[in-house]
């Protein structure tokens, strides 16, 4: 067995999938430390600068005090201590939602979901390319697929109309795409589910503290706040803390907490977490001034790389990718910037399809426009000298 196991590591070498574990130090910042060195942070998801928010480590270290380091309980047993359902109340107002939910992954709240509510006489119609968790969660649930190309909601209302005797019908989309960093048109989409008699599901997990007027997401982004039957998230990237959350109506929320084999099976959350994200919900409320920092950091970036030849998405928003379409270039790009001061991870299949391997940027509101400039003329150098410009 471990013979045919390094043959599978030895193969993933040659086609230039092989991936191993950086060694970052210290906290996480527009600069850290990975590999014994420092270097301008491009490759996180700490949108807001909050993972290292003097008041989120307060409320950490007086949660732990309190409460002490974990929960040693699942929720349903001994584990339910009154700062999550705290947090489920802030985070179902913020929502516009009845009830919220906590999970301890994105990646289980995605799970838990779709295997709960659907199975094998239900049809989900899934974004061509939403996250692994949410493939993965279709798997699971035994339901009949029906994937649709990225954001095309034509073949998307086709086959609608061809599974109207259907079960429950779930469409399920990302709202903002991690790899792509375009948005998902939440305004039609929900306007074919109303029109269809089919259930809405969005992973906001990179849009929950960013997009919107107030923060509060992709759904308030485009239009439909509230109008959303389920909506999943990850409390670890722009509120800085960990852990993931589901809002929607009472009745299912109260189905999850009986089904969702990923809720019910795991121990809860250590209560420092939830401490911390009430904390960040706080701050997005009161500081819209860091979501504003944000957009200008990303117009800037954006701006700059446009003038230095790259060719850059119109989303507009703080995930830019840079397709570069081979393995093993998206990962010289990636040394090569590292090399030069920068981490600007390199993506590729699974993460997205063979061919659209590229390097994934992305801006916080933490960022310097020194930072911006740097990484900037990094950038350039690193894509001429591998005659990407």
């Amino acid at each position: 067995m471990t013979q045919s196991l390094q043959q599978g590591l030895d193969d993933l070498k040659i086609e230039g999938q092989y991936r191993w574990l950086r060694q970052v130090d210290g906290p996480q910042g527009p600069r850290i430390h990975v590999d014994g060195r420092e270097v301008i942070h491009l490759a996180g998801s700490d949108y807001l600068g909050l993972a290292c928010h003097p008041r989120l480590k307060e409320a950490a270290c007086q949660a732990t005090l309190r409460y002490g380091c974990g929960a040693a309980s699942a929720r349903l047993i001994s584990g339910n201590y009154d700062l999550y359902p705290q947090l489920e109340e802030r985070l179902a107002r913020f929502k516009q939602a009845e009830a919220a939910l906590l999970f301890s992954t994105g990646y289980q709240a995605n799970l838990g979901v779709i295997s709960a509510l659907m199975d094998s006489q239900d049809v989900v119609f899934s974004d061509a390319l939403n996250h692994a968790s949410i493939v993965d969660g279709c798997r699971l649930s035994r339901a009949q697929v029906r994937i649709f190309p990225h954001n095309d909601l034509t073949a998307l209302e086709r086959l609608l109309k061809r599974e109207v005797s259907a079960g429950r019908r779930l469409i399920v989309v990302d709202g903002l795409y991690s790899m792509d960093g375009d948005v998902a048109p939440l305004g039609e989409i929900v306007g074919l589910a109303e029109r269809y008699d089919c259930m809405t599901m969005v992973d906001d997990s990179h849009g929950i503290g960013v997009l919107g007027e107030t923060g509060r997401g992709t759904a308030e982004a485009t239009g439909v706040l509230g109008r959303i039957d389920i909506e999943t998230g990850s409390l670890a990237k722009a509120l800085g803390g960990f852990g993931a959350y589901v809002v929607g109506s009472r009745t299912v929320i109260e189905y999850l907490i009986n089904r969702a084999r990923p809720f019910i099976f795991t121990c809860a959350l250590p209560p420092a977490v939830p401490a911390t994200v009430i904390e960040a919900l706080t701050i997005v409320e009161q500081e819209p001034e860091l979501r504003q920092r944000l957009w200008d950091n990303t117009r800037y970036i954006r701006a700059g790389l446009r003038d230095v030849g790259f060719d850059v998405s119109e989303s507009g928003t703080q995930i830019i990718p840079l397709m570069v379409g081979e393995p093993e270039i998206a990962m010289r790009f990636c040394q090569e910037l590292l090399d030069r001061g920068v981490f600007a991870q390199g993506i590729r299949y699974p993460a997205v399809p063979r061919g659209t391997e590229r390097i994934r940027l992305t801006v916080a509101a933490s960022h310097t426009k020194a930072d911006l400039d740097t990484a900037l003329t990094t950038l350039a150098e690193a894509g001429r000298a591998l005659q990407l410009i």
